[in-house]
């Protein structure tokens, strides 16, 4: 598991987590976590910060 988006996706899969449901927790949009999830957009720190508060995990996890 290489990247930010791989890392993104597997968190998310195992809080059993919905798209929609994380990207809402953390304040973005469904269409932009799934760029991300899919690596055709790259989350600032300040995204990833809230994509990290939303799985309650930390940020380090993603680096």
């Amino acid at each position: 598991m290489d990247n930010i988006g791989e890392k993104i996706k597997s968190e998310r899969l195992k809080k059993s987590l919905k798209q929609y449901e994380l990207a809402q927790k953390a304040g973005i949009s469904n269409t932009f976590l799934s760029d991300i999830e899919t690596n055709r957009s790259s989350p600032s720190l300040k995204t990833l910060d809230k994509i990290a508060r939303a799985l309650k995990i930390d940020i380090k996890v993603f680096l």
